[in-house]
């Protein structure tokens, strides 16, 4: 079947967020379209769209996401965009989308996967053990903030939203001796330079999904189905496929401590889990593998077999 394409009088319109590194994502997104297809730029436009979890007056009073709605924050606007037809396709950071998308959505394109790690980021230490006890640290990440209780209990953590612009800026004001990054992030943006140092998996399991871009389409759109499968990247969405079902199994969202990453090594899939109280005073792991087919079946067993090790309680803040 032969698909119209987009062109300059009737671009593929790309939603997007308007921060630098949401940019940084679409225009990615939008080169490999252009090199798939064999299309100019000016077939493609970008529509930025401001979400809820962009309002500044929220971020610049480091307000907690669990406090004001969690994932949805960044996806809301964007996809309403997108089911009004306002939009085709939306690209999104997947670490904060939703397991569920709502009716008539689909995401089922995902680009190649960067870096997974966490990044330290102090403007005067070298690395975590390098902080002085009683240290300021921020965080927005539930994650992190209960990964460095875990590790560090002696460390104090503060709220800490925003851009990486607007994260560094508050390193340089003095409101916290370090902060943690995602390194896919800095990387897209150019800026590893700002990295003190790379947290390796072993110490700092990441978030699901993190360092992975999905575009998000209407289930009724062909053409935007025909032309994203020619960029998605099949390993990342066998990846993505296991974190994703091990953090649905665990009803998780922006409200929950949790970590998983999946590896794959030939035809078999390694899937590792976390899930932590909230301060840190207990860590849960797991770790399996399976083959690459059975990987959201894997993540689904293990969210059950952490659920029932957690019992009840285990999430709730003290």
């Amino acid at each position: 079947m032969t698909i119209n394409l987009p062109t300059p009088a009737a671009p593929l319109r790309i939603g997007t967020r308007g921060s630098l590194l949401a940019l940084a994502q679409a225009h990615e997104a939008r080169a490999r379209l252009m090199a798939a297809w064999d299309l100019p730029e000016d077939t493609f436009e970008i529509v930025v769209i401001k979400t809820t979890g962009d309002d500044r007056s929220l971020i610049e009073a480091d307000v907690a996401l669990k406090t004001i709605g969690g994932k949805g924050l960044f996806t809301k606007e964007i996809e309403e965009a997108m089911m009004s037809a306002s939009i085709d396709i939306a690209v999104h950071s997947m670490k904060d989308m939703p397991t569920d998308q709502p009716d008539g959505l689909v995401l089922d394109c995902n680009l190649p996967r960067e870096d997974v790690r966490d990044a330290f980021v102090s403007l005067n230490h070298e690395g975590l053990d390098a902080l002085p006890e009683g240290s300021i640290v921020g965080s927005s990440s539930l994650r992190r903030r209960a990964q460095l209780f875990a590790r560090r209990p002696d460390l104090n953590v503060v709220e800490f939203r925003g851009n990486v612009q607007t994260r560094m800026k508050k390193l340089e004001n003095g409101v916290a001796d370090a902060t943690f990054l995602a390194m896919a992030g800095l990387r897209r943006l150019g800026m590893e330079r700002v990295v003190k140092s790379a947290i390796e998996v072993e110490d700092m399991l990441p978030a699901v999904a993190q360092g992975a871009i999905g575009i998000e389409r209407r289930a009724d759109d062909s053409r935007a189905a025909e032309m994203l499968a020619a960029i998605h990247d099949v390993e990342t969405g066998q990846r993505l496929a296991a974190e994703r079902a091990f953090l649905k199994g665990l009803d998780g969202s922006c409200q929950t401590p949790i970590a998983a990453l999946a590896e794959l090594d030939g035809t078999t899939l390694r899937l590792r889990g976390e899930v932590l109280r909230p301060d840190g005073s207990e860590v849960l792991t797991d770790d399996r593998t399976a083959p690459i087919e059975d990987g959201a079946k894997l993540g689904a067993d293990m969210a059950r077999a952490l659920r029932t090790r957690a019992g009840e309680g285990f999430f709730d803040w003290h």
